[in-house]
């Protein structure tokens, strides 16, 4: 197999015609691949995005071909998926304002376009969830878009129906995981186009790097919530004072570390309603 990409935390192998996406223990804060792994991350990532494309599938086609038909060595983390034409966005649909989106807020009174009410503050349950896409930066940072952006990046049909399926994808995530006492506060997909023209949901989805998940019995807006994904890496990554967020990024300490390999176990647990092995 030929190695044909190297991600923030994933590496795509070209294995025939198809591909395997191998999830790594790698974590990455303002777009630096920090120099310590988090031990079981990527297969935690791998099962909880399976076990979701599962529950969507009939909402969205995705890009698994096999869970189980890969190297042995990468079992548990590594996914036998289509060859996709990935579109340049990322698409992201928020319920709750906070992130890059709270700041946004803050400048504009809008994410992305979508004018949102005065007054919000961090956590604030929105009105309704919104659609706020971001460029795919090759380097730098990503970029709100407008829908209008949107449009003329991947044409109107298109955009409609990728708006439609993104919030879709996140109300049944939602829903889902309040009922276990969770709160899915923004996630993030991305999506290819099959050789035959078929939209597939591809990478991840629903998982503690690509969505923000909070404790609903302990949310209250106005202040940071407690999360089950990488915020404790990126709060702690704040207090580094020596640190310019640029390459190579800083040693994570052994309590954080722990932290946020718990925390990603948490959310599997409470999510799937499966003890983690």
């Amino acid at each position: 197999m030929e190695l044909i990409h190297s991600g923030k935390v994933r590496d795509v192998y070209s294995d025939g015609d198809d591909l395997i996406l191998v999830a790594s223990d790698r974590v990455s804060v303002y777009d630096v691949v920090l120099p310590t792994p988090v031990p079981d991350k990527g297969k935690i990532l791998t099962q909880l995005s399976l076990w979701w494309f599962e529950r969507l599938a009939d909402v969205v086609p995705n890009h698994v071909v096999s869970a189980t038909d890969v190297p042995p060595e990468w079992i548990g983390r590594a996914i036998r998926c289509r060859r996709l034409e990935m579109l340049p966005v990322e698409f992201i649909a928020r319920g709750y304002l906070t992130g890059l989106g709270l700041k946004e807020y803050e400048k504009h009174g809008a994410v992305a376009g979508v004018p949102l009410p005065p007054g919000l503050l961090e956590g604030s349950k929105l009105p309704k969830p919104i659609f706020t896409p971001t460029t795919k930066a090759t380097e730098g940072h990503d970029e709100f878009m407008t829908f209008d952006d949107l449009v003329g990046e991947i044409g109107g049909a298109t955009a409609e129906r990728l708006r439609r399926v993104t919030l879709e994808v996140y109300e049944r995530g939602a829903a889902l995981a309040a009922e276990r006492g969770i709160i899915v506060a923004d996630t993030k997909l991305e999506f290819g186009r099959a050789p035959e023209g078929t939209l597939v949901l591809a990478d991840e989805v629903l998982t503690s790097d690509s969505s923000r998940f909070w404790l609903a019995d302990e949310w209250q807006p106005g202040r940071p919530q407690h999360a089950l994904d990488k915020q404790v890496v990126r709060d702690w990554s704040s207090t580094v004072t020596d640190w310019d967020r640029t390459p190579p990024g800083p040693p994570i300490p052994d309590d954080v570390v722990e932290a946020t390999r718990a925390r990603y176990i948490q959310l599997y647990e409470r999510i799937t309603g499966t003890t983690w092995e």
